[in-house]
């Protein structure tokens, strides 16, 4: 008898691995005695050349080579190889008490004997020397050899070696019996097979104990050890053969029983490969319909497993698996089988659900959702009517205790899930497949461990394993690995260590080889898989458990990234650079380059780790590195000193035990031991992240956290604060700002109580902090509550926290913030803080570029209103009303007034007003009062034109003009400031906080004064501003003078001269320092040539670079582009910020900064990322090598482009300043160096005009085609609230980018204001021959991408405009076929069809019927958007707007080219409810069509009320 035993009753514990010790002579039988079903596979059984007394065994006879056949399952192996893929008896169907032989016949042929019955000639050509193997592997843990049947006569023996000397000499006596022939291996017949199963497996009857393995397989048996199997050539005596009657208690299932897909399933599903493949049709445009069940119910112990074969990443959710009692021939398949609210139990995510309704949370930690292509689902429901889940073949445990006894298996192929196959465990490849996916998912201490021999010393010298990546190899003794091919492929490079790293042992490598063709480089970590028998996957990050890796610049855990940012980028290293990692003692795991520590990385890494390095993209060889010295660990921080890596989050924390709780939102993920929070799917997910603290706070305890991963995509950031809720008690919102009771918030700049805002303007803006940040809050013992922001106090943000009750630290991980560490300045504060009742006064900064004399209010104003502080003051003394008071003097073009709000009187309602007037104050009558016509509140002042903002109203003379303005000036609250301007342009803006809300009104008068209207809970105002016109001489900026001195020039100015003339009488030579760029730049940037060069060395973007002195008014900034390449398109991009740059994290281009910037790119001006000008200078991408660019300040803060110095003109007028120069080495621009002004530069004067050159006269053969555009007429317009609200209800679409036009001609926005200044008029004519219709006025165009099969003309010039209502559900199907028509499924097509042949659907599965001709519904369209726009044709959706959390609803429509003479005009439909537009007739209003390819969309339109 052979036996496998179990260590505590549960995993495998040893193995012994061993052939038959004599070749084989004839035929020799065993009996399965013992099988558990906690495998896949079973017993595997063949013979082998090799010889057993020198072989080293594999972890399965399949893994033979040298001359093996292998019986497995119903396939035959040969050398590990599959000759026969159906042959014979299935061996993984046998059950306890058949019989199996193998056979080797004169003629070199193989044969298999399956209880008693020939199965057939498996293989031939076997050499005359084999040994019997035998392999229990999976389910099969014993065996009993048995000897031949009765009448079987063997024949005589090919030579063999001696036996062993413990063999009896009977035994010697028989082998001489037997004629030539046929070879077989028996047993004694006195080994007589044991009753019952061995308690124990302690030597029984003769047998030596054996061990089970501690993984599927490596269970190879022999009867070379201790007389297991003893070879035997006479017949048994009579009686002793086996009968027949163990076959008969095990029926063995036919392959006809196997279970397989039902035929009936969900509606886009298509059934393949027998019904063993499902995979769910058109996986991009629909995300259910995916419901499949088997074609049998489930038997007791019956396992049901599928394996993913592909998955899609756009929507969320994916597999859900389970059971259900209904029968598929008689059930009407739902949309997702968890609105089945009957017979029905699923697993979604890491949940369970009984009909439809959530049973089981938690049920376990892995989610289906997080399953990657390749992984494995099972399950099965016990004789004892309990279901159990496997993933990978990990049992999950009891999913639900009382399963019905008939049930059908169901999977549902849900979202991500696209197709799916069932495996089968008689087929040699399925079974291999799901045996490594259980490798991989089994943790370090499940994995196989070959026991080496005691005597043999572990070795003492680092070196790479031989089992290496596909594509790699070990060279120079174990010591230097490389990927022969690099430029061929990119992955299959991972190499290990050929033993364990010992706590403190450096494992470095040296970068010997790389190439240029790939991106990425050389990874690094650590992994707990043993070499040996771990299948090396193409990169080691995809690897998903007991694994960390340095990639990049960040820090991967089983294939997800727990930091960010961590330390120096592996991707920039050259050849010669070392990298390396050590575990250490205490945990710790840290990374070297270059021999300098990156700090910890992971904590809490197990011992016995292998160093693992991943040849990866241009690492194309890397050696070993010996002597190395771990450096010491880093002291801690001295107290009080907070600059903490912002990658590198303290596992000691200071010694506080605060961390993330375990409970959190759906969306959030807590990773490195509770110090780390991060937020899934960020790109697709902005809210549901809430995550707090594991207790409550302290009095005077710090919470501290670091942003270290943020998205460029949503509006708004991280929210923080405190909360009394319990974690247990509290049911995860939204957002946090969602709770109405016990928690405090800030969000933005607004301190909010119980999802109310109490405070606006607090003394931090939490949505304009970025990675690296540090964000802290503490509770003091007269409970109040302060925030931190990078160490400094921001004062006591609210008071009255119930000094009673618990609070906890919470934080929401919302829109762009991503992922947060916990500090080590978390814990206990100085006591003084803690109990500090004096808030930390943070003042704002004001508004005014350069000091100069004040603003001040005018002596007439309101009868309520007193004047103090010299007239820099307003007070309303009484009242809420009789409170306009206006400026002294009238405002200058691009003039700002601004006044900051003092006090507040809660017990009024209304806002502060403002606004521009052609009313002289001095009409009105001198002193205070106020003249005779003074009215009590601003929108009753008529009798001279005045344009005012009230609330988010604006007016002219009383007149709503406006609705829905910028900011509402009712949520101002103490220290905010708002100010008033007049454009050049004739245009008024409001300023709050210093921001630009854009143009309020057109169109307004020269001569205006600033007035303001102290009205409602608005007490008191305070004048911050000051006027730029009037500086005294003292207060003048330093302005460099020419070399010669000159005070003057013939031709210039009265103003100038005197200007000049005080430089000359003060003798100011300001000497201007050599410019250089700033060390803080973007990642791909290489500083050179004494930081005045600037490289960028890989892709195309991250490359931006800022001149580290601001702007000198005068004094230009110039670069010289010195290298394109013309392997990319576009170029440069020049600017200015006015935030400081040491510590603003660049993102990858210019364009995407969203504060304070002002860009030139192509020929366009951004602001804030959007566009404001088109049409400006020449196009700055088609700038060749040598040109110099330039950037000018003039004394009245003007930027103005110089180009090989010629001055462009004012790009952007009234620049704040301090400033910096800002360059974005993009696209084809790799290099630009700062180059000193010209002589005469400094002025900014131009020795000649543009257009006084001539052709040959242009500098450095900057080309005709170039472009010189004359300096704009009007300044640039700002941007619109409007377009940035329907942009943002575009983007929550998610639609592709590649269906729209690139900036600037993206969007084009018909809102009041925006048409206004365009002057656009409201019909137009198109199409030949030409008719009319509307202009979109009140929607946002999205422009669409021409298909390129068609002319431009045709779209721009012959075709007819139109309009046509939708719907958003039907938006992505529409651009999916790029036209209206059938499958638009919209609410002006008359009903939606399926996709037909060969115009962007399947063809149809072969499930499907054949479609049915179908004439195509009529498409109904209109030249008036007023009629295709009603209600009862684009319907409208709901949606709250990221930025400002408002509910909104919208439509959408598109605007279409259609064929003349295709469609037919007729009046309006039935079912329109709205008027008609009367523009058009109403007989023609309407247009049909029927015909394919009628209609090409144009754009996409949207409107928002």
């Amino acid at each position: 008898m052979i036996a496998r035993g179990f260590l505590g009753g549960r995993l495998p514990a040893r193995v012994s691995l061993d052939s038959s010790s004599m070749a084989l002579r004839f035929k020799g039988l065993a009996r399965l005695e013992f099988k558990v079903n906690s495998w896949s596979g079973s017993i595997e059984i063949g013979v082998t050349a090799l010889d057993p007394s020198v072989l080293d065994f594999p972890s399965s006879a399949t893994g033979l080579k040298g001359g093996s056949w292998v019986v497995s399952g119903c396939s035959v192996l040969r050398d590990g190889r599959s000759m026969l893929e159906e042959y014979g008896q299935d061996l993984d169907q046998l059950g306890e008490g058949d019989r199996v032989g193998v056979e080797r016949t004169a003629a070199g042929e193989l044969r298999l004997w399956v209880n008693g019955r020939d199965c057939g000639v498996a293989a031939t050509g076997l050499p005359a020397r084999v040994w019997a193997v035998v392999d229990l592997y999976g389910k099969c843990t014993q065996i009993t050899v048995l000897p031949p049947e009765p009448g079987f006569s063997p024949p005589a023996p090919i030579p063999a070696p001696p036996l062993e000397p413990s063999a009896p000499p009977e035994d010697s006596a028989l082998t001489e019996q037997g004629t030539p022939g046929e070879e077989a291996f028996m047993v004694s017949p006195a080994q007589a097979r044991p009753e019952t199963f061995p308690n124990s497996f302690e030597s029984h009857n003769d047998f030596a104990s054996m061990e089970l393995s501690e993984v599927v397989g490596n269970a190879i048996l022999s009867a070379y050890n201790g007389g297991l199997l003893n070879v035997n050539l006479s017949s048994p005596p009579a009686g002793e053969g086996l009968g027949s009657s163990g076959a008969a208690t095990s029926p063995v299932l036919t392959s006809n029983d196997a279970l397989l897909f039902h035929e009936k399933c969900g509606t886009l599903i298509k059934l393949s490969n027998n019904n063993k493949t499902a995979e769910r049709r058109r996986p991009l445009d629909e995300f259910n319909n995916g419901v499949v069940m088997t074609n049998r119910p489930l038997r007791d112990n019956e396992m049901f497993e599928i394996r993913i074969d592909k998955l899609v990443d756009k929507w969320s959710g994916s597999i859900e698996i389970g059971v259900t009692t209904h029968n598929p021939n008689s059930l009407e398949y739902p949309a997702t089988m968890t609105n089945l609210q009957s017979g029905t139990i699923m697993m979604s995510g890491c949940g369970i659900l009984t009909n439809g309704k959530g049973t089981r949370r938690e049920y376990c930690e892995f989610s289906l959702d997080e399953l990657q292509e390749g992984d494995h689902i099972g399950l099965t429901r016990k004789a004892n009517s309990a279901l159990h889940f496997f993933i990978n073949g990990i049992d999950q445990g009891v999913a639900t205790p009382l399963t019905p006894p008939v049930v059908y298996g169901v999977v549902d192929l849900y979202g991500m899930a696209v197709k799916v196959t069932i495996v089968h465990n008689n087929n040699h490849s399925d079974r291999l497949r799901r045996n490594n996916a259980i490798l991989r998912a089994l943790s370090p201490e499940g994995a196989l461990r070959r026991a080496a021999p005691a005597a043999q010393a572990e070795p003492e010298r680092l070196l790479f394993h031989p089992n290496c990546g596909q594509k790699a190899a070990i060279t120079h003794e174990g010591r230097t690995a490389l990927r022969p091919h690099a430029t061929d492929d990119f992955n299959h490079g991972v190499v290990l260590s050929s033993r364990a790293l010992r706590d403190g042992e450096v494992f470095q490598v040296r970068i010997d080889k790389m190439v240029d063709k790939w991106a990425g480089s050389i990874e690094i970590g650590v992994t707990t898989h043993n070499p040996a028998y771990l299948q090396l996957p193409s990169t080691m990050t995809n690897l998903r458990s007991g694994t960390w890796m340095m990639t990049g610049n960040g820090v991967m855990h089983n294939g997800t990234t727990i930091l960010d940012e961590y330390g120096h980028n592996l991707d920039r290293l050259k050849a010669g650079d070392t990298v390396g990692v050590v575990r250490r003692e205490d945990g710790t795991l840290h990374f070297f380059v270059n021999g300098m520590t990156q700090g910890p990385a992971a904590w809490n890494v197990p011992p016995g780790v292998y160093a693992v390095v991943d040849l990866y993209g241009q690492a194309a060889q890397a050696t070993i590195v010996d002597d190395v010295e771990v450096p010491p660990v880093p002291e801690p921080l001295p107290e009080g000193n907070n600059q903490v890596s912002p990658s590198s989050p303290s596992s000691g924390a200071g010694g506080s035990d605060l961390r993330f709780h375990q409970l959190h939102g759906s969306n959030a993920v807590i990773t490195n031991g509770g110090r780390t929070a991060l937020r899934h799917n960020c790109r697709s997910e902005f809210n549901d992240a809430i995550v707090i603290s594991n207790r409550a706070l302290r009095d005077g305890e710090l919470f501290e956290i670091v942003i270290q991963k943020m998205v460029d995509r949503w509006s708004g950031s991280i929210e923080a604060g405190v909360t009394a809720i319990r974690p247990e008690d509290l049911e995860f919102p939204n957002t946090m700002t969602d709770i109405d009771y016990d928690t405090w918030m800030l969000s933005g700049t607004a301190i909010m109580q119980d999802g109310n805002t109490m405070r606006n303007n607090y003394g931090c803006d939490l949505d304009a902090l970025g990675t690296g940040a540090r964000i802290g809050m503490m509770r003091t013992a007269k409970g109040d509550l302060h925030y931190f922001i990078n160490g400094q106090d921001q004062g006591a943000a609210c008071s009255g926290l119930p000094p009673g009750k618990e609070v906890y630290a919470v934080v929401d991980l919302y829109g762009q913030c991503v992922q947060v560490s916990i500090t080590n300045a978390t814990g206990p504060m100085d006591n003084s803080l803690a109990t500090s009742n004096t808030a930390t006064e943070k003042s704002f900064p004001l508004h005014s570029p350069v000091a100069g004399v004040a603003h001040r209010f005018h002596s007439t104003c309101g009868k309520n209103v007193t004047l103090e502080e010299d007239g820099r003051r307003a007070v309303r003394a009484a009242g809420y009303a009789h409170g306009l008071v206006f400026s002294t003097k009238e405002l200058k073009t691009e003039e700002v007034f601004e006044v900051k709000v003092d006090e507040l009187d809660e017990k009024w309602a209304g806002s502060l007003r403002l606004g521009l007037t052609t009313l002289a104050p001095g009409d009105m009558g001198p002193g205070m009062g106020g003249g005779p016509g003074l009215p009590p509140s601003l929108p009753e002042l008529r009798t001279k034109t005045t344009w005012m903002v009230s609330s988010c109203e604006v007016r002219r003379d009383g007149q709503l003009q406006r609705m829905n303005y910028g900011r509402n000036l009712e949520r101002l609250g103490v220290g905010s400031r708002v100010g008033i301007r007049r454009g050049a342009d004739d245009t008024m803006h409001i300023l709050v906080d210093g921001e630009d809300m854009g143009p309020a009104a057109t169109g307004v008068a020269k001569n205006v004064w600033a007035v303001l209207d102290l009205y409602g809970p608005v007490r008191s105002v305070s004048v911050v501003s000051s006027t730029r016109l009037e500086e005294a001489e003292g207060t003048q900026p330093p302005s460099p003078s020419s070399d010669t001195g000159d005070t003057g020039s013939e031709g210039e100015d009265d103003d100038e001269g005197e200007e000049h003339g005080l430089r000359g009488q003060n003798d100011v030579a300001v000497m201007h320092t050599a410019l250089e760029f700033l060390e803080n730049h973007g990642k791909n940037i290489l500083l050179s040539n004494g930081n005045r060069t600037a490289t960028r060395v890989a892709s195309y973007n991250q490359g931006i670079v800022v001149v580290s002195q601001p702007l000198v008014p005068q004094l230009p900034v110039q670069v010289r582009i010195d290298f394109l390449n013309r392997q990319w398109t576009s170029s440069l991009v020049l600017g200015v910020i006015t935030c400081p740059p040491e510590r603003l994290n660049f993102p990858a281009s210019a364009c995407a900064l969203k504060r304070a910037a002002w860009l030139l790119r192509g020929r366009g001006i951004f602001h804030n990322g959007l566009k404001i000008c088109e049409k400006f200078g020449p196009n700055l991408d088609t700038c060749p090598e040598g040109t110099v660019l330039g950037l000018r300040l003039d004394s009245s803060g003007g930027l103005h482009l110089h180009v090989n110095g010629l001055d462009q003109g004012v790009a952007v007028p009234d620049v704040p300043q301090p400033c910096h120069a800002l360059v974005d080495l993009y696209g084809q621009c790799e290099q630009v160096t700062i180059v000193s002004p010209e002589p005469g530069a400094v002025s900014g004067k131009s020795t000649g005009t543009q257009g006084d050159m001539e052709k040959a006269d242009m500098v450095d053969g900057i080309k005709e085609g170039v472009c010189w555009g004359p300096p704009p007429a009007t300044s640039p317009l700002q941007s619109c609230e409007y377009h940035a609200l329907c942009s943002r209800f575009q983007e929550l679409l998610l639609l592709p980018e590649d269906y729209f036009l690139p900036p600037p001609r993206r969007s084009l926005c018909y809102c009041e204001s925006c048409r206004k200044l365009r002057g656009d008029e409201t019909h137009r004519r198109r199409g030949e021959p030409p008719r009319e219709y509307a202009l979109p006025f009140g929607w946002c165009r999205f422009n669409l991408r021409v298909n390129p099969r068609l002319e431009a003309g045709t779209l721009t010039k012959k075709w007819h405009m139109a309009y046509h209502g939708s719907h958003v559900a039907a938006v992505r199907r529409v651009l999916d076929r790029g036209e209206l028509g059938a499958g638009a499924a919209s609410i002006l097509s008359c009903r939606p069809l399926k996709g037909e042949p060969g115009v962007g659907f399947e063809e149809p599965g072969e499930n499907c019927a054949p479609p049915r001709e179908e004439q195509p519904p009529p498409v109904l369209l209109s030249p008036s958007l007023q009629h295709a726009g009603a209600e009862t044709l684009a319907s409208k959706v709901q949606f709250r707007d990221p930025k400002s959390q408002r509910t909104h609803q919208a439509q959408v429509a598109f605007q279409v080219c259609v064929r003349p003479g295709s469609y037919t005009p007729g009046p309006p439909s039935a079912a329109v409810r709205e008027p008609p537009d009367p523009h058009f007739s109403p007989a023609e209003l309407e247009w049909v069509t029927k015909e394919k390819g009628a209609t090409l969309l144009y754009a996409l339109l949207v409107r928002v009320d």
